[in-house]
């Protein structure tokens, strides 16, 4: 079994959720899985969260502990075995050390960006916001909530969005790889309401400009825990 590579805290993910045309994903799919579907459609999130204590391989890096991300991700399954995980399109850090690691260990695609993060809990509203810049291109997005939070029902849409324990990508040699994510079933707080705006084709590229007239199927904020990321495995 992989040993633990990574040990953090995932706090106040916002989880925005989009259907999309499969064209958008099949290129992307690593070799042997399928698009999970929601509803019977291929989906995509956006997501930011605070990555929080930080320790990889038991260390922690000065400086490098606490950080906030955002990624786009879609959402598929492992035939052979059932197993339900994603596949990430372009993740987001401050650092361009986290990124490099990143890629070399899991040949995932981590950028560096600028982003910035407000939270604002309150007695009767929590209000979380994120904002990046890439390439010419800008992205924020904001909740506001219920200040208490409620762990949802397995059928419901929060959970089905927030709820999966295994990460794919490739080697670079094209192989296919996996990766397990272990933490409790996260709590979340009911959306009042939301603001999301994305430059998609400077952030993402061309073909995902359509988001921009997209409405969000689903706006989710996870509590979030800790978490550990054990280290990759050949998927297949």
């Amino acid at each position: 079994m992989p040993r633990v590579f990574l040990t953090a805290e995932w706090r106040d993910l916002i989880i925005a959720s989009y259907a999309v045309d499969d064209q958008l994903l099949i290129t992307r799919l690593p070799p042997g899985l399928e698009l999970d579907r929601f509803e019977g459609r291929a989906v995509c999130s956006l997501v930011g969260f605070r990555f929080l204590q930080t320790h990889v391989l038991g260390v922690k890096c000065p400086g490098l502990a606490n950080f906030p991300e955002i990624n786009l991700r879609f959402y598929v399954r492992e035939p052979s075995t059932g197993r339900r995980g994603v596949v990430f399109i372009r993740e987001l850090v401050r650092s361009r050390l986290v990124a490099a690691v990143a890629r070399g260990v899991y040949n995932e695609p981590y950028f560096k960006a600028r982003i910035g993060e407000s939270i604002d809990r309150g007695e009767s509203s929590l209000s979380v916001a994120y904002n990046f810049a890439i390439n010419g291109g800008r992205g924020a997005v904001r909740v506001e909530t219920d200040p208490v939070a409620s762990t949802p029902p397995e059928g419901s849409a929060e959970h089905w969005f927030k709820e999966h324990q295994w990460g794919y990508g490739v080697t670079k040699r094209g192989k296919p790889l996996r990766y397990e994510v272990r933490h409790p079933v996260w709590a979340c707080h009911s959306v009042r309401s939301h603001d999301i705006a994305v430059d998609w084709d400077r952030v993402y590229g061309p073909e995902w400009s359509v988001l921009g007239t997209t409405k969000p199927l689903s706006v989710v904020l996870a509590v979030g825990s800790p978490i550990e990321v054990l280290g990759a495995e050949p998927a297949g």
